[in-house]
């Protein structure tokens, strides 16, 4: 009886409370779908192939999606290259608005490089 009354309630408030969102990196605007194949490859060669895609690319994919694909080498470099990491990390951060979608993601990775 009590599951019942709850799930009224839920189909009266549209839904269950929401949980935080965060944006699938895919669905972020910035990055020209022709782009989207290379960068695939990219990402399958790791950081070496990011670092590459990215030096390649850089000038015509814009944030949102620029910060994310930065976000993800940065976590790959950031054994191997710490200070590469930070240094990216804190620029990434520095241009991004606290409205921005990969702006929780910031949030979550800031403690490890700052």
């Amino acid at each position: 009886e009590k599951v019942k009354a709850r799930k009224e309630a839920e189909d009266r408030a549209g839904g269950p409370a929401p949980t935080s969102v965060v944006a699938t990196p895919t669905a972020l605007p910035g990055l020209p779908a022709n782009l989207e194949s290379s960068l695939q490859a990219a990402q399958k060669q790791g950081a070496t192939g990011l670092k590459n895609w990215l030096k390649l690319y850089h000038p015509y994919v814009s944030d949102p999606r620029l910060a994310a694909i930065e976000l993800d080498y940065i976590v790959l470099i950031s054994s191997s290259n710490p200070q590469e990491a930070r240094q990216l990390f804190a620029a990434v951060k520095q241009r991004t608005p606290t409205n921005s979608p990969v702006f929780p993601r910031i949030r979550q990775l800031e403690k490890t490089y700052q």
